[in-house]
């Protein structure tokens, strides 16, 4: 299964939350090829890099750079060439859906389901999951 980690999901993982963190270890485990491009990656980077927002984080900021590093070795870079403006919510998500749709992908797998499901341009293939959905479907 080809899916697109978003970066919510994968703070969790750094924060130990069972269920993102069982999403990215699958990825790991080569189970599903995670997706990424250059606008994923400046958001993790710019999300990783929050330090406020890791405080009592079981990672510290090296090691939490070392998942990242190990989780890219596992992506599939995906180049999007056309944008489709799927008008989200919120403008900054719409990347997502177009790196989703650019790379093939089976799912996005997210905690921001209400304004990803909330996309005016419907793509029938691409499905919107939580961590936990997207566990149920191995």
């Amino acid at each position: 299964m080809r899916i697109l980690v978003d970066t919510n999901v994968f703070v969790g993982a750094c924060m130990g939350i069972g269920a993102s963190r069982a999403v990215v270890e699958t990825c790991l485990r080569g189970l599903h090829v995670p997706l990424m491009g250059a606008a994923l990656l400046a958001e993790y980077e710019d999300v990783l890099g929050r330090d406020a927002l890791f405080q009592g984080c079981r990672l510290n900021a090296q090691e939490r750079s070392e998942l990242l590093d190990i989780f890219l070795a596992r992506c599939e870079w995906v180049r999007v060439y056309y944008t489709w403006r799927p008008n989200l919510r919120d403008e900054a998500d719409n990347h997502l859906v177009e790196l989703a749709i650019a790379g093939a992908a089976d799912a996005i797998v997210t905690r921001n389901l209400r304004d990803l499901r909330a996309m005016e341009l419907r793509f029938p293939q691409l499905r919107i999951l939580t961590p936990e959905d997207q566990l149920q479907e191995k």
